[in-house]
């Protein structure tokens, strides 16, 4: 009888409790109704250790009017990457716990939101872009990614945009995760001009061009198919490196950088650039050394080190020539190794066919 008496209590405990919920869900969506998201917000987070034993219905209803709350914050610019995270998040818990009870109630409507919160934040950061906002582009765009991470074009306007914004950190970041992934960027992009701005705009699929040619907003719709970005990701993070002062990245990837492309001047260049950078670290070292034997000896030790170093650079800047044999920087930086390593007879050849 007393067994008995305890599962009762229980089942009324329970019952209470998700009343109680209930309640203070509808109290949330009240203040929701009424642009109250602060309000709405604070007892949401003050019931949801509450939420993971709730039943089905509840759950979802929950994280339905999380998504609705920090879209809405996210859309008025409160905290806006915080936001837009948490309500993609309980989105997508819609989703999957609706998709496990196998009852429908508000997937449709979270599917569509997550739809929409990811176009605004991908026009968002086109806008950003435009205006010279890059690091607001990137974040978004980065946002975005994680959300979609199939939608890989979304991480390589993250790094991009990064790097213009001289955020190094984030663009190493972002450049190695597109070349852990392999990135190239190859596909199919889908052009059409804007009849009110005449200025070309891509879109993210062939079907949102067509509705707005339709439309009659825009005209002269294009495909194009865009090289391989994997040289540019390669001298990107070598760029990147090199701003960081971490030469030997910098040096490895413009390194890989001519195994994909053996004309590319950015490398040739930029290598040249490490080495002297490398020289200077020698130097430097040398300056701090005393007079005693030991300190001396190092110091002919790292001279002659310098002298490689500085020598190492001469096969780079020759390639370069006969890239472009009128690449005046580059036939002056030539010049002015050989004549710090008094190679006197190249000096006055070079100096002689310019």
């Amino acid at each position: 009888m007393k067994n008995h008496l305890k599962i009762v209590s229980f089942l009324l405990l329970l019952n209470m409790s998700a009343f109680a919920q209930k309640e203070e869900l509808k109290e949330a969506q009240n203040n929701y109704a009424k642009g109250k998201n602060q309000e709405a917000l604070a007892i949401l987070k003050k019931i949801e250790y509450q939420i993971i034993n709730a039943p089905d219905d509840v759950k979802t209803e929950y994280f339905f009017t999380k998504g609705n709350v920090c879209k809405d914050l996210a859309a008025k610019n409160t905290d806006a990457a915080a936001n837009f995270s948490l309500a993609a998040s309980a989105y997508q818990d819609v989703l999957l716990y609706e998709n496990e009870s196998r009852v429908y109630k508000f997937a449709f409507k979270a599917s569509s939101s997550l739809k929409e919160m990811k176009s605004k934040l991908v026009d968002g950061a086109y806008n950003d872009y435009k205006a010279g906002k890059f690091k607001e582009s990137s974040d978004k765009s980065y946002e975005v990614y994680l959300f979609d991470k199939k939608d890989t074009l979304n991480l390589y306007n993250a790094a991009s945009s990064s790097l213009s914004a001289k955020d190094y950190p984030s663009s190493i970041k972002y450049f190695e995760q597109l070349k852990k992934i392999n990135y190239t960027g190859k596909g199919m992009i889908f052009y059409a001009t804007n009849k009110k701005t005449k200025e070309e705009e891509s879109f993210t699929s062939i079907s949102a061009r067509e509705i707005s040619v339709k439309e009659g907003l825009y005209e002269k719709p294009r495909n194009f198919f865009p090289p391989s970005k994997k040289e540019e990701i390669l001298t990107s993070l070598g760029y990147a490196y090199l701003e960081s002062n971490d030469y030997c990245s910098a040096e490895k990837y413009y390194e890989e950088g001519l195994q994909t492309n053996e004309k590319c001047m950015d490398c040739y260049i930029n290598l040249v650039y490490v080495k002297i950078e490398q020289k200077k670290q020698i130097v430097d070292k040398m300056a701090a050394l005393g007079n005693s034997p030991a300190e001396m000896k190092q110091y002919d030790v790292l001279d002659a080190q310098k002298d490689e170093v500085v020598k190492s650079a001469i096969p780079y800047l020759k390639k370069a020539l006969i890239i472009e044999p009128k690449n005046e920087s580059a036939a002056k930086s030539l010049l002015g190794i050989y004549r710090s390593l008094n190679m006197t007879n190249e000096y006055n050849a070079l100096k002689s066919s310019m």
